[in-house]
Formats: structure tokens, C-alpha cells, sequence
């Protein structure tokens, strides 16, 4: 039998459980992505039945939903044996600013709780509209998101949306409207001659090392390397396209480029509750 709202939810990534958490459904949540950690309590309440881009089907299945959320063409496979299954089964491709605030609006009327979705994203794009328009010392500092590091991997699209809405300039920007990681491959010379001010690397489901960054053949020389601004972003906060990277993972990222020069009231406002394999070389 099938029911509106669905009353049973299994998701598949971590940005749609923090939002049905955020909106106050998280009853409906009965299984979630293994990488899901936002908010905390999620790891201890809710089963885990999916990594990225595999996932336990006996086990969803035997969860019995109404409604599986998925995303993208990398969980076609998973979604296709859903459906199959006669599971009802939804799936998000936001991949910008814009398509994050239109997840969490659709998500909120698959819910019934589209009052709310409107109430948290219209929060959240006056919040992003508060730290755009915090005055700032010019020029804008020169930014490199690396996303995964063999190959070189420049970031995908709300990533550099971020950038430029913290005041950065993201030295590779033609590359945000490429959707998957392969087509935003760079090589270390274009790294080199674009000249960072700043490096932030989120190299998604492995550690960071800086020092792996500044021993790069003639990277010395790059201003980010020269004076030890490389900075790391943790995936859950930057590579998942939903309410983490719009506050905790936009507050690295203005800290990073600005330090305690710029701190305006939207980041000291209320945040969410603290949350990829969505980035490096899986998108």
C-alpha cells in the first residue's frame, strides 16, 4: 500500500537524511548511506544500508519503504533495482547553489512539509546573501579547490559557487558546469600558472596532507605553498550538495580566505546540526 507523505524513507545519501532532519521528519528515516553522520545522533538511531555506489537491496527491501531517495546517474544501478522491485524511488541530480535549494524545497513537498522546506531554504539563501555582501579588502584572494589529488581534480559546481560567495575567485571556474570528475582533471602546470592565493583540498574519503601538496614539482612557487595557506575541508561539510556545505563548509571556506578579518553576523548565526563519497574520482 502505498502512502502520502511516505511514512517509511530509506536515502541513499547523506544531504537528504540532514534535511529530513532539519525539517523535523526524521520519524519517516528508516535506513540510511553508511556515509551519512549528520546530525550525529543519525549514526546511533538509523540502520545503515548503502555505501555510494552500492547498496544491501535484500536489506532495503526488508525495510519495506515507501519512498527511496537516490542520486544521480552513479546510483542508476541501485535505483534500477529498486524500481524493479516495484519500490517507489526518487532521484536528486542538484549539482549548484541553485539545485541544492531545489532539492530541499521538492524534498520538503514529497513530505508534506513544504511550509517548512520553504521556511529553511529561504534561511539559507539570505544567509548565503548576507556573507556575499560582506564588505571585504580587494583583490579577491585566488582560490584552487582540489577535490581529489591523483589525478588532480578542480571542484564541482556549488563548490566554486561557494568560493566566489565567500569572496574568493576560483581559479578554475569554466570547470564548475562539468558534472563529472573526469571532465575536471587538470594538470599541475595549469595549478602552477593560475597561481592559488589559497589551496582548500577535500580529498574525499582519505586524509589530506599538506605536505604531499607542497612537495609537487615547482608548486614552492605557487603564493598558497609559499605562505602555508592550504587548507583542508572535511568532505561531509563540503562534498555533499545539501545544508552542510551552505553553513559549516561556506564558514571553513570564509575562514580560510579571511581569517578573523571577516566575521559577519550570518556566521555567527544558528547553524544546523553537524555531516561523501559524492566527490574525487567517484563523480
Amino acid at each position: 500500500m502505498r502512502h502520502f507523505p511516505p511514512r517509511r524513507i530509506v536515502c541513499l545519501t547523506e544531504e537528504t537524511v540532514e534535511t529530513l532532519y532539519l525539517l523535523g521528519e526524521q520519524d519517516r528515516i528508516v535506513g540510511v548511506s553508511g556515509y551519512a553522520v549528520r546530525p550525529p545522533q543519525v549514526r546511533r538511531e538509523k540502520p545503515r544500508v548503502s555505501a555510494f555506489v552500492s547498496a544491501d537491496i535484500p536489506k532495503i527491501l526488508a525495510l519495506e519503504p515507501d519512498l527511496v531517495l537516490a542520486f544521480s546517474d552513479l546510483q542508476a544501478a541501485i535505483a534500477a533495482d529498486l524500481v524493479r522491485a516495484g519500490i517507489d524511488v526518487h532521484v536528486f541530480n542538484q549539482r549548484d547553489v541553485a539545485g541544492i535549494f531545489a532539492m530541499i524545497r521538492t524534498l520538503g513537498a514529497l513530505v508534506g512539509a513544504a511550509g517548512r522546506a520553504e521556511e529553511l531554504a529561504h534561511g539559507l539563501e539570505q544567509r548565503l546573501a548576507a556573507i556575499a555582501a560582506t564588505s571585504r579588502p580587494s583583490p579577491r584572494p585566488k582560490v584552487y579547490f582540489e577535490e581529489w589529488d591523483d589525478p588532480l581534480i578542480s571542484g564541482i559546481g556549488w563548490v566554486s559557487e561557494l568560493i566566489e560567495i565567500a569572496g574568493g575567485e576560483d581559479v578554475f571556474p569554466d570547470l564548475r558546469h562539468r558534472q563529472a570528475a573526469k571532465d575536471r582533471i587538470i594538470a599541475a602546470d595549469a595549478v602552477r600558472n593560475a597561481a592559488p592565493d589559497v589551496i582548500l583540498a577535500s580529498w574525499c574519503g582519505k586524509k589530506v596532507v599538506p605536505t604531499r601538496i607542497k612537495q609537487r614539482d615547482g608548486w614552492n612557487a605557487i603564493p598558497a605553498v609559499r605562505d602555508d595557506r592550504i587548507v583542508e575541508i572535511k568532505s561531509p561539510i563540503i562534498l555533499q550538495p545539501g545544508p552542510a556545505a551552505l553553513t559549516d563548509g561556506l564558514d571553513v571556506i570564509v575562514m580560510a580566505l579571511w581569517g578573523p578579518l571577516i566575521s559577519p553576523p550570518s556566521l555567527r548565526a544558528k547553524r544546523s546540526n553537524p555531516g561523501c563519497l559524492r566527490g574525487g574520482i567517484l563523480d
